[in-house]
């Protein structure tokens, strides 16, 4: 369905998790300090021992309940931290691991404490925002796709994995509390992310200070104007979490005209502070992408090391290529 038909609800009292990865559940794969006594949370530990280097523990919006029972599905979300990801996510995926590792009779206790990883009370739920972002020629009807692949040494989980791209946590700019309100809305987050992992733009928008003007913002602008005339636009395909990770993603997908994509990302980037995108540089000096076509979606989610959310969003895609490659006025 189209973005903006997706709602989003604030609710900044939200409750608090039955579980923060803090569970004695945990103790046998939380490390132990120099001191001998064992680290209280997964993070913590990552941060002394494998510091990844993107790091923080900002502030994000907090998943608390999903209503799609009606044609417009409402999300509702509250305050949480990065590290609330950390501390459950990359922990019950890492004790699924280890037990994997020491023979047949698994052991995952951690595992088990959540129980449904569909239950929002149980733990704090962040979710990113992945979006697909396709070049598409309207005169031939081919298509490609912005593909990254993240670099473990700069990243605190996907490393050595490829990813579509830009994926961001939903997240304010800046933690400073003028930024919550203005930021909370799923276009402004995947143009961020747009402008940040393709065109290299820094994170730091100035929101430290004040707010992010975004209608005076010559990218939003822009692309605002593309959406409304109809050569860019950005669908919702779905929400969903990682089997392994428990990692939760909003799927999206932004369809760009080739000729907006071209002008859009002239200056495209090769690298970024997660990795570096896979493709290369034709003979005009336009930057080519993955072919969409059925042979690569087969390839890349079946026999490459490909992210949950990417994968699956390169079949959802695929699936409904139809709608997704169909111009406004074509009904």
């Amino acid at each position: 369905m189209p973005l903006e038909r997706v709602r989003l609800r604030w609710q900044p009292d939200g409750p608090n998790a039955l579980l923060d990865g803090s569970e004695p559940e945990l103790d046998h794969i939380r490390p132990r300090r120099a001191d001998g006594a064992s680290y209280r949370y997964y993070a913590d530990a990552l941060r002394d021992l494998a510091k990844p280097k993107v790091f923080e523990n900002r502030g994000c919006y907090r998943l608390l309940d999903v209503d799609a029972s009606t044609a417009e599905p409402v999300l509702t979300f509250g305050r949480g931290q990065y590290f609330d990801v950390i501390n459950v996510c990359e922990a019950v995926a890492h004790e699924y691991a280890s037990a994997v590792l020491a023979g047949p009779d698994r052991h995952t206790p951690f595992r088990a404490a959540i129980a449904d990883p569909t239950d929002l009370t149980r733990r704090p739920v962040m979710a990113a925002t992945s979006t697909l972002t396709i070049r598409h020629d309207r005169r031939t009807d081919e298509a490609e796709f912005v593909l990254h692949w993240r670099d473990p040494e700069k990243v605190a989980s996907g490393g050595g994995l490829y990813q579509v791209m830009p994926v961001g946590m939903f997240q304010a700019s800046h933690d400073a509390p003028w930024n919550e309100a203005n930021d909370f809305d799923l276009w402004r987050s995947i143009l961020r992310e747009l402008s940040e992992e393709l065109l290299g733009a820094s994170e730091d928008h100035g929101s430290d200070k004040a707010p992010i003007d975004y209608a005076s913002w010559p990218l939003n602008k822009r692309l605002t104007t593309a959406r409304e005339d109809g050569t860019l636009r950005v669908f919702w395909l779905g929400l969903g979490m990682d089997p392994l990770t428990y990692v939760t993603d909003m799927l999206t997908v932004a369809v760009f005209d080739a000729g907006l994509f071209d002008e859009t990302f002239r200056r495209i980037v090769s690298t970024n502070d997660e990795g570096r995108r896979v493709g290369l540089d034709d003979a005009t000096g336009r930057s080519t992408g993955m072919p969409f076509t059925a042979d690569q979606v087969d390839r890349l989610t079946t026999a490459e090391p490909m992210q949950p959310a990417g994968a699956a969003l390169l079949r959802l895609a695929w699936r409904h290529r139809n709608v997704l490659l169909r111009p406004l006025d074509a009904g």
